[in-house]
């Protein structure tokens, strides 16, 4: 027996009559969210699709068929246009979305960063964690670290419908702007009628490093339900048992050590699975666990006792791993306490679906080129990430409509089965048959640009990394502020 993954389909059940006409009409909503610099940034999203390889630099983009203007214009479409993101937000929100077979939506939520280590003059930059390929390399380099929220797909696919994007600001709290930004997200499934109130409640999908307690107590009025993945070293406990005659009743039950199993009852649910690439999975669940919550910290202005945020606690663990190496637990937290035989193996298998997104990431990164330019504000920064989130987009709703141009080397893979990198290696055949919005470039001449000799008197401030840049001290003239 091999896992079965439940079922994803389109919004209502039922595919899309004509992914081209889809297309067309995205394009066009898209082309309306542009207000400022509107045609040469969306030629650049065509450029960034019909590339003919990965996109290394933004000046290369204007050397395309499809950039019609050059190369200053495209850098003052970054630098000074405008996108209406929030409406946006909208226009990519109301597409097709894919559903469990029982209706319910599943969003993995994570960050991704843009490091920026040797920009000492863009603002707003944070220190990100970097995992290094050996054990204990991880470092901190600076850089912009943005939130993606996207839905996910079934089976074993590189493909995610990504729905939202936040940059994260070094003096934000990164769980009060997740739980914002999910919170604004349900908001407009609701609005676009992906969800109603008799549908299941929404699947948040987390990896390690969210506090999903706080995450499910702060989304305790939303339609959710939280799912992620915590350290194998956290003590969790049971619920109180009932008061004594005498003395204040308790808050909380005996502890429970993820590593000391002691401490472990008998669990109210175990399964096992037999799967293809895994062998065995036995899940074991205990339900209505909690972290002791205390006065410190987030909770230090808290009104009254910290409150006691129950959930179910899975262990899950596999008799080898690809590559033959050693298997460890997996020790799963869900927002719901009372999580059954029926839905235990549900939710791993959904967490499993979770790493679709690093693939996503790959994809923004190693061949849309998100990293790529060396862009100095955080606003530029903003505006061409949600300029590859829409070309990841057109990919998406493109799927049914590209050809498989595989190399001689690539295995052919059926219709509707193609990876991003394949749907992009086909897309400028489809952009041929799409209509353009954008209007044709005016003849002009460039500027007279700096005069021959000159230097540059006014240099870029340099701001601090993680800090917010402090006013109320004047430094000396000459001295600038390194990062």
């Amino acid at each position: 027996m091999s896992i079965s993954v439940p079922d994803m389909t389109a919004v209502g059940g039922q595919p899309s009559i004509d992914a081209r006409v889809d297309l067309a009409v995205f394009r066009e909503q898209f082309y309306d969210c542009l207000t400022t610099r509107r045609d040469v940034l969306f030629e650049l999203t065509d450029a960034v699709l019909c590339a003919g390889g990965a996109v290394r630099t933004l000046v290369e983009l204007s050397l395309t068929l499809e950039h019609r203007r050059g190369h200053g214009a495209l850098y003052d479409g970054i630098n000074c246009g405008r996108i209406e993101v929030d409406r946006l937000r909208r226009t990519v929100t109301a597409l097709p979305l894919p559903r469990c077979g029982d209706g319910a939506i599943v969003l993995a939520v994570d960050v991704s960063a843009w490091l920026r280590p040797d920009a000492p003059t863009s603002p707003q930059r944070s220190f990100c964690h970097v995992y290094g390929r050996g054990k204990g390399q991880a470092q901190l380099i600076p850089g912009w670290q943005y939130s993606f929220i996207a839905a996910l797909e079934p089976g074993r696919t590189s493909w995610t419908a990504v729905l939202d994007a936040v940059r994260l600001h070094p003096d934000e709290d990164p769980t009060a702007v997740t739980a914002a930004q999910i919170r604004n997200v349900v908001d407009r499934l609701r609005a676009a009628g992906h969800h109603r109130d008799d549908d299941p409640d929404i699947l948040l999908v987390f990896d390690a490093g969210y506090d999903l307690p706080r995450l499910a107590f702060a989304l305790a009025d939303q339609p959710v339900r939280i799912l992620g993945r915590m350290r194998g070293d956290r003590v969790l406990c049971f619920p109180a048992p009932p008061p004594g005659r005498t003395g204040r009743p308790p808050r909380h039950g005996a502890q429970f050590h993820f590593a000391d199993p002691t401490t472990w009852t008998p669990p109210a649910t175990t399964t096992a699975t037999v799967t293809d690439r895994y062998g065995t999975a036995v899940a074991e669940a205990w339900n209505r666990l909690h972290p002791r919550l205390t006065h410190r910290g987030v909770w230090a202005a808290h009104p009254g006792p910290p409150p006691i945020v129950e959930g179910t606690v899975i262990r899950l663990t596999v008799e080898h791993l690809p590559g033959d190496r050693h298997p460890a637990p997996v020790w799963l937290w869900c927002s719901d306490p009372t999580v059954g035989a029926d839905h235990v193996d549900r939710l791993w298998q959904m967490f499993l679906r979770r790493f679709d997104l690093e693939h996503t990431f790959r994809m923004f990164k190693q061949t849309l080129g998100w990293t790529a330019p060396k862009i100095r504000s955080p606003e530029a920064a903003d505006r061409w990430t949600w300029i590859v989130i829409v070309a990841h987009t057109q990919l998406r709703l493109a799927r049914s409509l590209a050809e498989d141009l595989r190399r001689p080397w690539e295995r052919p893979r059926p219709p509707g089965r193609l990876t991003p990198a394949r749907v992009r290696r086909g897309f400028p055949h489809i952009h041929r048959t799409m209509p353009t919005p954008a209007g044709a470039p005016r003849p002009s001449r460039p500027g007279p640009g700096r005069p021959f000799g000159s230097k540059n008197t006014r240099r870029a401030p340099h701001h601090h990394v993680g800090k917010r840049d402090r006013t109320d001290v004047q430094e000396p003239a000459g001295v600038s502020r390194t990062g």
